[in-house]
């Protein structure tokens, strides 16, 4: 898998999130409640749309285990102005530095790209990982269940 370093300057999303664990995993409800209304967000940027771990308490995607709450957002990126229909929220991604991944295949097979990054690359890499949101950036057609789907994948680092 290629990684590359990119500095990410803040995004103006909006969405739904729900609260949730890896235990209690709720992404395909909260995509459920998303998809149907996300063309009525106004001042959108593009097509792709946006999947966003918040994590608090100085956790990571790196220090998660099954039980750690965290808040999953289902987004479009947007730019001013724009309105926030009923029933959704606005979110500010913080920006940062990054290492991310083009991954290409099922929403099932995900979890290996973690593995890679945690116990391959990240290690040999000279980064660490960040506290800061980890997010997916999904093309326009993406279906979780088409080995053809295509995604990015943005993992905050630092400098070790």
């Amino acid at each position: 898998m290629d990684v590359r370093i990119e500095q990410s300057g803040p995004k103006i999303l909006v969405g739904k999130r729900i609260r949730m664990n890896y235990a209690d995993n709720r992404t395909f409800e909260l995509w459920r409640g998303f998809m149907p209304n996300r063309n009525k967000i106004s001042g959108r940027k593009g097509e792709e749309l946006f999947s966003v771990s918040v994590f608090t308490g100085g956790d990571s995607f790196a220090t998660l285990t099954a039980e750690t709450p965290f808040d999953k957002w289902a987004a479009a990126e947007v730019a001013e102005p724009f309105t926030v229909p009923e029933g959704m929220e606005s979110y500010t991604l913080a920006g940062g530095l990054y290492a991310v991944l083009t991954y290409r295949g099922r929403a099932s097979e995900f979890q290996k790209v973690f593995g890679y990054i945690l116990g391959e690359w990240m290690p040999a890499s000279g980064y660490r990982p960040d506290s800061r949101e980890q997010f997916e950036i999904l093309m326009p057609g993406y279906d979780p269940n088409d080995p053809d789907s295509t995604e990015e994948i943005w993992i905050p680092v630092s400098l070790v």
